[in-house]
């Protein structure tokens, strides 16, 4: 047998270089793709803004950027699965490939099945309105919300605190939840008189901590829209509440949004 023609040995030298290319290629590519989805379970993750609730601070399509490492506060704008059955039934995307680039964080969630709120209340804070000038309160700290509530663009007229009155107490392990722009925004405060089945009333008002995906840090899509997202100084004069209660505490008549 002859041995190999010097072009021979050239093409096969060839070949082996481009096979070690591809393979630190594809190398680079899973490290990436492996990287990029222990980002999107554990520190960060892209959602886009379905709703009007939360304007004019997130408008509708939005693309927010949210944070899993650190926790949540008063005044944190949050992601949150609904387990509670605020929304209609969830429209199922089919398409695996866009699945597939959520699930490794290179494109947003649109999935119905999450929301988007500022949260009011932690657990054990009184929450209540309105005052007599018609403000919310925790912890018999009347809130200055002027900084995001929502303007209505063409009479330039800010939207009340809230169009209904309640009285509550937010129980161990949930949270209290209302929308920006609150006459859009079936938040917690519609929810207050759901038929809970079963449980304390008022539990479906109430979202369970463990459904908290994490809060709002930037708006990072439209580019012209880029900023990013701070909790609002109103927050830091409200004292501690009491210790929680294992059902929420709803005092005066039945709220109805």
């Amino acid at each position: 047998m002859s041995a190999p023609s010097e072009t021979e040995r050239e093409r096969g030298g060839a070949l082996s270089t481009v096979g070690g290319w591809l393979r630190e290629i594809a190398i680079v590519v899973v490290g990436a793709l492996i990287a990029s989805t222990l980002l999107r379970l554990f520190v960060a993750q892209m959602f886009v803004i379905p709703s009007g609730s939360m304007e004019n601070t997130l408008l509708v399509r939005d693309r927010v950027a949210v944070q899993k490492i650190a926790g949540y506060q008063r005044g944190d704008i949050i992601v949150f699965r609904d387990t509670l059955d605020w929304l209609a039934p969830a429209k199922v995307n089919d398409d695996p490939v866009n699945r597939a680039l959520v699930f490794v964080g290179l494109a947003p969630d649109e999935s119905s099945n999450h929301l988007i709120k500022r949260v009011i209340g932690v657990p054990g804070d009184h929450v209540t309105c309105c005052d007599a000038r018609g403000r919310v309160s925790v912890n018999g700290t009347a809130l200055n919300e002027g900084d995001y509530l929502y303007v209505d663009p063409t009479t330039g007229k800010q939207v009340e605190p809230s169009s209904v009155a309640f009285d509550i107490v937010v129980p161990a392990g949930r949270v209290f939840v209302m929308g920006d722009h609150r006459n859009d925004s079936a938040d917690s405060r519609c929810h207050l008189s759901d038929d809970t089945r079963g449980a304390p009333e008022g539990t479906n008002a109430f979202i369970p901590v463990e459904n908290i995906v994490g809060t709002a840090v930037a708006v990072v899509y439209p580019f012209s829209r880029f900023h990013g997202i701070s909790r609002p100084r109103t927050f830091e004069g409200v004292p501690a509440g009491e210790a929680p209660p294992e059902a929420p505490v709803l005092t005066g008549p039945k709220v109805v949004c």
